[in-house]
């Protein structure tokens, strides 16, 4: 593909939403951020991932597919209680849902609003997780599923969505991995 067609397919650059990703007032702020031509469709992990429609008119991903296998995607927590929850109750779901994601090889993206990592050093989350075990799992979690661990204020959350998805889309149209 070349320059032009590649700016052309980013054009149709759309962000695809995980049916189970809740509505809620701040969802609805970050969905406006995600920007026009928003999909909902059941994604096998993550809650976001990216969709572009190829040169030859088809979409990557098909939205009405009973289930998307996400080449990127961006698993989003709304805290450091959400994220302490799937790494202690939520831990085994959690787990098998990363496996997934690396099995398929796809590139992991951990965003969690509110959060950094001095706040875990300092405990400011509601759990009796314990800082230096939530240290210690998010950043062997980091080595085991290559996941790229973020944190942001609640109001940047969808524009970084977005920036993070369309950039990869446009890095792996440029090496050629669409056709």
């Amino acid at each position: 593909m070349d320059r032009f067609e590649i700016e052309q397919v980013l054009e149709s650059f759309r962000v695809i939403v995980d049916t189970r990703e809740q509505a809620s007032i701040r969802a609805t702020e970050r969905f406006a951020a995600l920007g026009d031509g928003l999909e909902r469709a059941t994604l096998d992990y993550g809650d976001y991932a990216a969709n572009i429609t190829l040169t030859a008119g088809n979409p990557l991903y098909d939205v009405a597919a009973t289930r998307i296998y996400p080449s990127c995607i961006i698993e989003r927590k709304m805290s450091l209680d959400e994220l302490a929850t799937c790494f202690t109750r939520g831990r085994d779901r959690f787990r098998r849902e990363m496996e997934r994601a690396r099995a398929s090889g796809a590139k992991i993206y951990l965003l969690t609003e509110g959060g950094d990592w001095e706040k875990i050093y300092r405990h400011c989350y509601r759990s009796r997780f314990n800082p230096n075990a939530f240290i210690a799992t998010l950043t062997a979690w980091m080595v085991r599923y290559e996941i790229n661990v973020l944190f942001c204020r609640p109001g940047t959350s969808g524009k970084l969505i977005r920036e993070i998805l369309y950039r990869d889309i446009k890095e792996r149209l440029e090496k050629g991995e669409y056709g």
